[in-house]
């Protein structure tokens, strides 16, 4: 049951509603997650504006794909679960790769690498050791690609904290946690 309804875009100010549209033209859909970001603008522009500054990093779309499988599933997030298998698919995930990014693993030794990472990360705050940073650099994850999973797991975290407090209906094909 939402606790935070998602907000209605024809409500909006008009500001936001135009982010809102330029989000369902690009998406085809407004998704419920979004609309209810939408309630605090600074929120909304944050995850659009880091989410696209991103999209230009090192990690490709099916790597960011991976982190946010892997960060879902570690935080048992359902509208993200679901939002992110579809998207994923559309990055060229299969549907074993998809559950071995849920599982915190991965195709190739980088894959897994970035999986496990991004599922440690949101299990344990941030917080490895020095042996579980060399392992992951001995499998592919120089000092770039460790600061840029940390800012994925980041916005990740975010939209998986909204969901739960919000309880955000799922609005794409619903997969379980």
């Amino acid at each position: 049951m939402s606790t935070i309804q998602p907000l209605i875009p024809a409500e909006a100010d008009p500001a936001i509603a135009r982010i809102l549209d330029a989000v369902r033209g690009k998406l085809g859909m407004l998704p419920n997650l979004i609309a209810t970001l939408a309630h605090a603008p600074a929120a909304l522009n944050a995850y659009l504006g880091l989410s696209e500054m991103l999209a230009g990093g090192r990690l490709t779309a099916r790597q960011r794909e991976i982190v946010a499988l892997a960060v879902a599933q570690a935080n048992a997030c359902e509208y993200c679960l679901s939002a992110h298998t579809q998207l994923a698919r559309h990055a060229g995930l299969d549907d074993d790769q998809i559950r071995d990014a849920r599982e915190a693993r991965g195709g190739t030794t980088l894959d897994a690498a970035i999986a496990r990472y991004a599922a440690q990360l949101a299990r344990q705050r941030g917080r490895l050791s020095p042996g579980e940073l060399q392992s992951l650099r001995r499998q592919g994850l120089d000092d770039t690609l460790l600061v840029e999973v940390i800012a994925h797991v980041v916005l990740n975290q975010l939209t998986n904290f909204t969901n739960h407090v919000a309880g955000t209906e799922v609005d794409f094909p619903a997969v379980g946690v």
